[in-house]
């Protein structure tokens, strides 16, 4: 039964592995792969290089971190809610309810988010003029705005893809334990707090490191698509995908964009490992490895 999935893993994830190579040569079309020449560390010194370097660094990290510690707290929160909610009915409408952002397309969400902060005719503006007498806000000229409009977008997207994991979670839990704990006098919260966290705390380290690992990397989408790749906030949206996108353009250079995804993956590699074993220090039955 698991053949099937090992080719497709094995075809999709582990075959182009073999293009890393790319990395560390002067690649060009003419002589392929193999062919080109050897140019050593060369394509990891326009990353590093770079005066951007320092802040899509910082940008990739903040951002990313940000994004798991809220979307985290934000989706136990509504898998806790949920899980009170009796009628089944009324359940699964909320959980489909939070599940459709998650599935709509980043293009979708950045139409969605032009229509409300469009200067001339944005529901926010509108809603700033008319109920506060402000004047309108030029939201995709300030850069100032967007870290916070990037963190709601980015929630309102995952939070409830999240949810529906640790709810998930939550109902395999024996019903045992609530009963035992109703007897003995135990408030909701302490039954959420004293039950429910910790016996889903194995999936919560799980999705926490598996979302470490990548946080070197960035939604391309929310980072391009949704500010609408403005200049004036290039600044404040800039990460490492976007950078490397915006440099393909300007010089074509394969050789580099492959370093600086080699280069996610090396850290985001030692990241999870720093983390896992932070992980076993407290707790190694909770640890991923």
């Amino acid at each position: 039964m698991t053949v099937p999935g090992i080719i497709y893993l094995f075809i999709n994830n582990y075959i182009p592995m073999y293009g890393v190579i790319l990395a560390f040569k002067d690649y060009n079309y003419v002589d392929g792969i193999w062919g080109s020449a050897w140019s050593g560390l060369n394509n990891f010194k326009f990353l590093f290089n770079s005066e951007d370097a320092y802040i899509i660094t910082r940008n990739t990290l903040l951002y990313n971190t940000v994004f798991i510690l809220l979307n985290l707290i934000l989706s136990v929160l509504i898998a806790l809610l949920i899980n009170e909610i009796k009628d089944k009915v009324i359940s699964r409408f909320y959980q489909s309810t939070f599940l459709l952002p998650h599935i709509i397309s980043m293009v979708v969400v950045a139409y969605l988010v032009f229509s409300f902060l469009n200067a001339e005719n944005g529901l926010v503006n509108r809603l700033l003029i008319k109920w506060f007498t402000m004047d309108g806000i030029s939201w995709y000229g300030e850069p100032k705005y967007w870290p916070y409009v990037l963190v709601i977008v980015n929630a309102w997207k995952n939070v409830g893809y999240l949810s529906i994991i640790y709810f998930a979670s939550i109902i395999g839990i024996d019903k045992e334990y609530y009963e035992a704990a109703t007897i003995d006098g135990a408030s909701k919260w302490k039954q959420m707090t004293r039950i429910t966290i910790p016996l889903i705390m194995p999936v919560i380290v799980t999705m926490t490191l598996l979302a470490v690992s990548t946080i070197l990397r960035s939604d391309f989408g929310l980072f391009y698509q949704v500010p609408m790749n403005t200049g004036a906030l290039i600044p404040t949206t800039q990460t490492i995908d976007t950078f490397v996108y915006r440099a393909m353009l300007q010089s074509g250079d394969i050789g580099m964009s492959t370093a600086a995804g080699f280069y996610q993956s090396v850290i985001c590699f030692f990241l999870i490992l720093i983390a896992n074993a932070a992980v076993r220090r407290i707790n190694k039955q909770s640890a991923l490895f």
